[in-house]
């Protein structure tokens, strides 16, 4: 085995190292590790297509944007080819551009014979790295819990051969974007080292009052966010819902945070006060305080509203 290589700081800082891309601004760069977590059918493969159908297309979604096109590979673990293909078919017809790189996709439906690979072994990271090219600057895994079956999720030891995987391809100028589930608590689902080594932790969180019926809806939460401040890691809303002519349609709006409203009522504050302090509707901050009080989610002082501060 050859020996390390050690370099002094006056000639490691005389090196010309190429400056750091986003693929997606302002969460995913260039060499990134990141991850999106969410309970099931909150819609996180809808997000992680759209992601990449994004980075392919030097496009937008959501609040955030592609400088340029660049390749995406693909790796779902257990979505069938058909669904799979219906929703790309109907992002391209509501898409303004087409990928112009590369968009690869590994499904299990194409891959019966042999399976699909487990990446938490070297044999199934070898056979995905033989489907890794050279124009390939996001691998996407989706998701974990699927691609990821060898050891325990809650043993921070089954982790380090993915997490040695994922920095062998950040050194050769890789990004890599983990889709997975969040456990009970809310957080991802499983040991928390996971995280150490990520830049970027997104949870997709159902907001209070969610309906099934309502499809796609959630905010958007940056629960780690390496060397990013203010209006770039602002909780948000995203709906996903249909034009007109029945294109896919996302609406992103600021998110109203029930615990929020419910702690300002709980400060004293009174429901104009709030509308007036978060920029929304006083019609919101009532309704947001009846689910809460059918709920029984309302702290004591707040139970005590006298009937008019509901009207």
């Amino acid at each position: 085995m050859p020996p390390l290589k050690v370099i002094g700081i006056d000639e490691f800082l005389k090196l010309e190292l190429p400056p750091r891309k986003d693929l997606l601004q302002p969460w995913l760069p260039q060499q990134g590790l990141a991850m999106i977590h969410a309970r099931r059918g909150a819609g996180k493969t809808f997000v992680a297509l759209h992601i990449a159908w994004a980075v392919a297309t030097g496009g937008k979604f959501l609040r955030w944007h592609a400088p340029e096109a660049a390749g995406v590979l693909y790796i779902d673990g257990e979505m069938p080819a058909v669904s799979l293909q219906e929703r790309l078919a109907r992002m391209a017809v509501a898409s303004d551009a087409q990928p112009s790189a590369a968009f690869d996709l590994l499904t299990p439906d194409l891959n019966i014979e042999n399976g699909m690979p487990d990446l938490s072994s070297t044999e199934g990271q070898d056979r995905v790295d033989g489907c890794v090219r050279d124009d390939h600057s996001l691998i996407l895994v989706d998701n974990l819990s699927s691609l990821c079956r060898g050891g325990k999720e809650n043993e921070a030891e089954s982790w380090l051969g993915v997490q040695t995987w994922a920095l062998r391809h950040r050194a050769a100028g890789r990004s890599i974007l983990f889709v997975h589930h969040s456990g009970k608590s809310g957080l991802q689902r499983g040991t928390s080292r996971r995280e150490d080594v990520l830049d970027t932790v997104i949870q997709l969180r159902q907001p209070m009052g969610f309906d099934v019926t309502e499809g796609a809806r959630f905010e958007v939460h940056f629960e780690k966010a390496r060397g990013l401040v203010g209006s770039d890691v602002e909780t948000f809303e995203a709906l996903l819902g249909e034009d007109v002519d029945g294109r896919l349609l996302w609406t992103v709006r600021s998110a109203c945070r029930s615990d929020q409203i419910l702690e300002m009522v709980g400060d004293g504050m009174k429901p104009t006060e709030i509308a007036q302090d978060l920029g929304i509707g006083r019609a919101t901050v009532y309704r947001e305080i009846r689910k809460a009080k059918d709920a029984g989610h309302l702290p004591d002082n707040v139970r005590r509203l006298r009937p008019k501060d509901e009207r």
